[in-house]
């Protein structure tokens, strides 16, 4: 179960307290760490506050779904009725959606904090404002497909005793009735990126799989609608801009290096070239940054 916004309010102020009294590198990691309490109790009260939330949500859900429609949108019912009679799929869909999506996420903040400190600041930044981004949004209700009557989708984490909300409204770990933009797809669509441009392996591609298979559990599960995820991956680019501008100004942790993306190594030391602007880390996801 996810820590409460008071409790991790509690360990913020207790971790950031051995930072102020550490030294060197476990200062900087303490500090580190602090932050990103700090930002996970916020983003935990916000979501609270979000619960409240509830007014709305079914006709705000039709109207998705009616847009789908127009838009000529694959059905979430046809993909969930792909896999609903294989049972080992269906529960391997319901796993992936309640438990990889945190931890994938912090794999890649701990490797780049401890192995790619100069990546580390923009990751950790898109992470906060495409988290922060997603909660404002959230407080317009929108009931997932699986809470729609209508739909036809079953909720399958229910059926099967893996839910990680409650059996209905807003209760259980998170909110039920925050479908849009899919926090899901976006974090997975970060970890990718992340990895993609960071790594210099020939198999750093696989992690691709990773957000595929995030937009397919969402979906056959019934916790989203295809555009919740669409709409997360529309968000990416922008605010992959916006923490790159962060890092140009400054930042306490990395070292005041814009991220880019490995082109090759340099011959004599055998070391990716690094660049120094952040046109070359965008520039995977459309954005013109030299306007």
């Amino acid at each position: 179960m996810w820590l409460p916004w008071n409790y991790a309010a509690v360990l913020t102020v207790v971790v950031a307290a051995v930072a102020w009294r550490a030294r060197g590198w476990r200062r900087a990691t303490a500090q580190e760490l602090a932050l990103v309490l700090g930002l996970y109790t916020l983003w935990r009260f916000a979501g609270a506050l979000a619960l409240r939330k509830v007014h709305g949500a079914e006709d705000h859900a039709r109207a998705l779904w009616h847009l789908e429609q127009w838009l000529h949108l694959p059905s979430e019912l046809t993909v969930q009725r792909q896999v609903i009679h294989h049972p080992l799929v269906v529960q391997f869909l319901n796993g992936y959606y309640a438990i990889v999506h945190v931890p994938a996420m912090v794999a890649v903040l701990v490797w780049l904090f401890f192995w790619h400190r100069d990546r580390y600041a923009w990751v950790r930044n898109t992470l906060a404002l495409l988290t922060a981004t997603c909660l404002l949004l959230h407080f317009i209700p929108m009931a997932p497909p699986r809470l729609l009557p209508e739909s036809g989708l079953v909720d399958t984490g229910l059926a099967y005793g893996q839910s990680v909300y409650g059996p209905g409204g807003a209760h259980g770990l998170s909110n039920q009735l925050a479908a849009i933009p899919s926090v899901h797809v976006g974090w997975a669509l970060l970890v990718a990126l992340a990895a993609l441009t960071v790594s210099r392996s020939r198999w750093r591609w696989l992690v691709v799989a990773h957000p595929v298979l995030t937009m397919w559990a969402i979906v056959a599960t019934g916790n989203h609608w295809w555009l919740d995820g669409v709409a997360a991956a529309a968000l990416l680019p922008p605010v992959v801009w916006a923490s790159v501008a962060l890092v140009q100004l400054g930042d306490p942790v990395a070292p005041r290096r814009v991220p880019t993306v490995d082109l090759g190594v340099d011959d004599r030391t055998g070391a990716p070239p690094v660049g120094d602007r952040p046109a070359e880390l965008l520039a995977p996801l459309g954005v013109d940054v030299d306007g």
